[in-house]
C-alpha cells in the first residue's frame, strides 16, 4: 500500500505546498508577526522535511520538537485553525485530493497539544 507521502505526490507536491503555505502565512496579519524574524528559507526546508515525516514519506526531519519550537509562542486555538485553514487550501492548490488533504490535516491535528503547548 502506498504511503500518504506518495499518494499526495511525494517531495515535489510538499514543495509547492509549503510555498503556497508560505505565501498565505505571510499574508495573513494574524499569523504574520510570528514569522516576523524567522529565516523563512530556512523554515521552508525544515516544514518540507517535517510534512514528509509525518506524512509516511522520508524521516529527514531534524528540527526541534514540535512543544519545544512553539514554547513561549502563546499560540492559541485561533492561530492553529488558520494555518490548518491555509494548510487545507495550499494542498488544494496544489493538486492533492480532498481525502488525502483530509489525512494530512488529521495528522497534523494530532500534533496540536504540542504546537500549543497545552
Amino acid at each position: 500500500m502506498s504511503t500518504l507521502y506518495d499518494k499526495i505526490g511525494g517531495k515535489a507536491t510538499i514543495e509547492k505546498v509549503v510555498d503556497e503555505l508560505h505565501k498565505r502565512i505571510v499574508a495573513d496579519n494574524t499569523l504574520k508577526p510570528f514569522f516576523a524574524s524567522t529565516d523563512m528559507v530556512k523554515q521552508r526546508n525544515h516544514q518540507i522535511a517535517f510534512f514528509s515525516q509525518i506524512f509516511e514519506g522520508p524521516k529527514e526531519y531534524s528540527g526541534r520538537a514540535m512543544d519545544k519550537t512553539h514554547t513561549g509562542m502563546a499560540l492559541q486555538q485561533s492561530h492553529f485553525d488558520a494555518i490548518a485553514k491555509h494548510l487545507s487550501e495550499s494542498m488544494s492548490v496544489a493538486g492533492v485530493s480532498a481525502d488525502d488533504t483530509k489525512a494530512a490535516l488529521d495528522r497534523v491535528s494530532n500534533l496540536k497539544g504540542a504546537i500549543l503547548n497545552k
